[in-house]
């Protein structure tokens, strides 16, 4: 059995901006293990959040190959591709994206009632998950009593639900401040060490990406760098981070 998780060939992405063509992404190629951590950087306008929708089955490639857990979801029709998001990608996003008027644990639960959970099963596997990003006894919290932080524990929670084959963050600490960003960053390496996340993470914030194990550069709608990280401790809480644009 492969020990692939996502397989990416000559993928390419264009799209119709009145009479003018726009390609994002061109001819790329990519292979992510299952149990990596990568990072994904780029100017604005390099293809990294096309990218991730490509992989997410939020968009469709116009040509190429989109593997993962070696199904061809570049073929599948929308009707099967909702499958795929709801069983084999966990999203967490910048603005978390919390159902405002579900606390803590029912936003955790949604993803699992999606995919007809027993409701003794999702309530329990949502506690188990809330507590193992930090929020025990914050259950029955609605977002707009939780930090920031605290909102974007429950994201992770809610993206780990339904046990995918990958996660996908698009600049899950953008909105974080310091502080909050760097406990993400702990949490999300965590998961990954301890419990063999796979992660895909689109960032601008190079201290965030040097926690990770892989680097992807993206330029032009290629990968112009493809690099292993050495990493260092987590960065400290009182510097600034820095960016590439």
């Amino acid at each position: 059995m492969s020990d692939l998780v996502l397989k990416i060939e000559n993928l390419t992405k264009t799209y119709k901006i009145g009479k003018r063509d726009v390609q994002p992404l061109t001819n790329l190629n990519l292979e992510v293990k299952k149990g990596e951590f990568t990072a994904i950087m780029g100017p604005s306008g390099s293809g990294k959040t096309t990218l991730l929708n490509v992989i997410g089955c939020i968009d469709k490639a116009s040509s190429g190959k989109v593997l993962i857990d070696n199904v061809d979801i570049a073929k599948l029709p929308e009707s099967k591709l909702y499958k795929i998001r709801r069983d084999k990608i966990g999203f967490i996003f910048q603005n978390f994206n919390l159902v405002p008027y579900l606390n803590a644990r029912e936003n955790v639960e949604l993803a699992m009632e999606l995919a007809g959970k027993f409701k003794g099963q999702r309530r329990q596997r949502a506690k188990d998950l809330l507590a193992t990003v930090g929020l025990s006894g914050r259950e029955q919290h609605r977002p707009q009593r939780l930090s920031q932080g605290e909102q974007q524990r429950v994201a992770i929670a809610r993206a780990l639900a339904n046990d995918p084959a990958i996660i996908l963050a698009d600049e899950p600490t953008g909105n974080l401040d310091v502080t909050n960003k760097q406990e993400i960053v702990k949490l999300l390496v965590d998961l990954n060490q301890k419990q063999g996340t796979t992660i895909i993470m689109v960032t601008h914030d190079e201290q965030v990406a040097a926690q990770t194990q892989r680097m992807l550069y993206l330029s032009d709608g290629k990968i112009s760098e493809d690099k292993q990280i050495q990493k260092e401790t987590i960065f400290n809480s009182q510097s600034e981070s820095k960016e590439t644009y």
